[in-house]
This record gives structure tokens, C-alpha cells and sequence, in this order.
């Protein structure tokens, strides 16, 4: 008897918490809108564990693209290397779609440098996508919470790697760090490499790294390996003291799951405190 009843205790509590959604701790989701376009974009936001209790202390900001994707996944690979020490604490913000479009549709627009002639979608609105960030999701941030304006870091796959790539090269000053995990330097024939470049006048650390197996060889349509080798090398000739670069390939991943790997290797090495 008394095992009945400890089994219907738990399938009660079992079934009481079932419904429960899982958040993600310490976090919100705000909406900002673009000016002068009036388009409103979610905006993910995680305060790090210390943000309550060290209130004099003002923090580095990690920005992702791709919210719905990348939130979840950094939060999660960063949590525990952030609250054991082993990496400087630091809030997370991360920009998601256009509100009421298709993820796809908002991405591609946005994310991407040129209006490419040979696509349906609607093309080329990284410079206004840029100048939101800087414009209106920088200041809410600073504003609103103790994040620091000298230490941003930039996370963006895919689309959103060639995007850190033209904001580097464009107003490089915007990001203390990019993080350009399996760039499309093939868009628009990979136009990003005959962009002109802005040096940076301040010291920038830029992370390139692509999967392994992001070839055509290996079921891609486009060779991402040698167009991230391409970037790496367009930004190694830049002729500045400022750049510190890194180039990385990892092994046996694709352009579906090299991103985890990128992003938590990337931020280690920014933030890792025995990589100061």
C-alpha cells in the first residue's frame, strides 16, 4: 500500500509540472521598433548569474542574429563556463525577425549586403539592419542595463556571418569581437570580397571558422571552406596593427551543426579568463 501511494505522489507531481514551459533563466524578450521602416524586432536578452548581486559592475554584451536559434544554444553552452569562473560573465542580447514575416524573408533581407539580381527574395538591407543595431538596440541595451559600449562582441552564422563581415568592414568600431561562424561569402558572387574596407582604429578580434564538411563534395551547394579561407585572407591584408585573427575548421561538422562548436569555441576564446 504504502508503494501505491508513493507511486500516485509521483505521477501527481509528474503530471502537476508537465505543462510548465522551460525559460531560460535571468531572461526577457522585449520588442524595438525600426526607424524609419516602423518594422518591430524582438530582442532576446539574458542578465549573467552575478548581474543582481554585483550591481557597480558593468558587463560585456554578446549580440547574435538568428534569436529563435541562437539564444537557446549559447545560453546554454556558455552557462556553465561563465558560472564556474572559467569565463568572464556577460550578458547575452539577440536579435530576432521581423516581427509578423517569415523568418527566411527577414534574414535574408537583412542580413545581406547587395540586392543580388538573381534572387526573388528581397535582398540588400544590411546597412539599414546595421544602423538599427547601432541606433536603437545599442542604446536600449546601455541604457537600460549595465552593458558595457567598449566591449561588444558579434555572433553570426551563415547569412549572418557574411553580415559581421560587412559590418567589420564597413564600421568596424561597432564590435570590440566578431564571430563569423561559416560565412556566405558566396552571396551575390561573393561580392563581400571585393568590398571595400575601414580599418579599425582600435584593437578587434575576429573568429572565422567553418564545418569540415561544407563542400559540395559533402552535399553544400557552395564551398563554404573556401570562402571563409577567402575572408580570412581578405582580412589578414588589411593593412592594420588592430586585427588579431583566428581561422578554425571543425572536424566532421556541416553547415547544419558546426554553429555550437563555433560559437562556444569563439567566445572561449574571447572571454576565456585564462585566454586574457
Amino acid at each position: 500500500m504504502k508503494l501505491l501511494m508513493l507511486a500516485v505522489l509521483l505521477l501527481f507531481c509528474f503530471e502537476g509540472n508537465a505543462s510548465a514551459a522551460y525559460e531560460i533563466p535571468r531572461s526577457v524578450v522585449i520588442e524595438l521598433k525600426e526607424q524609419p521602416s516602423n518594422r518591430i524586432y524582438p530582442v532576446f536578452i539574458q542578465l549573467p548569474a552575478s548581474y543582481a548581486s554585483q550591481t557597480d559592475r558593468a558587463y560585456p554584451v554578446i549580440y547574435l542574429t538568428d534569436a529563435h536559434y541562437s539564444f537557446p544554444l549559447v545560453s546554454g553552452a556558455v552557462r556553465f563556463p561563465m558560472n564556474s569562473g572559467v569565463m568572464q560573465q556577460a550578458i547575452i542580447v539577440a536579435v530576432s525577425y521581423e516581427q509578423g514575416s517569415k523568418g527566411a524573408s527577414s534574414r535574408i533581407r537583412d542580413y545581406t549586403p547587395s540586392k543580388a539580381k538573381d534572387w526573388q527574395q528581397e535582398t540588400g538591407n544590411a546597412k539599414g539592419h546595421m544602423a538599427f543595431i547601432r541606433d536603437t538596440v545599442f542604446p536600449f541595451i546601455e541604457q537600460n542595463y549595465r552593458g558595457s559600449n567598449t566591449n561588444r562582441t558579434f555572433v553570426g552564422n551563415s547569412l549572418g556571418g557574411l553580415f559581421g563581415a560587412y559590418m567589420l568592414f564597413t564600421e568596424p568600431e561597432l564590435f570590440s569581437n566578431y564571430i563569423l561562424g561559416s560565412p556566405s561569402v558566396w552571396f551575390d558572387n561573393n561580392m563581400i570580397l571585393a568590398a571595400p574596407v575601414v580599418k579599425p582604429e582600435a584593437a578587434t578580434r575576429v573568429y572565422i571558422s567553418v564545418g569540415e564538411y561544407e563542400t559540395p563534395a559533402y552535399g553544400e551547394g557552395e564551398d563554404m571552406v573556401i570562402g571563409a579561407s577567402r575572408l580570412r585572407d581578405k582580412i589578414q591584408a588589411i593593412d592594420s596593427g588592430n586585427i588579431k585573427l583566428r581561422f578554425s575548421v571543425v572536424p566532421g561538422a556541416s553547415h547544419a551543426t558546426a554553429f555550437s562548436t563555433v560559437a562556444i569555441q569563439g567566445l572561449d576564446w574571447i572571454y576565456g579568463v585564462k585566454k586574457q
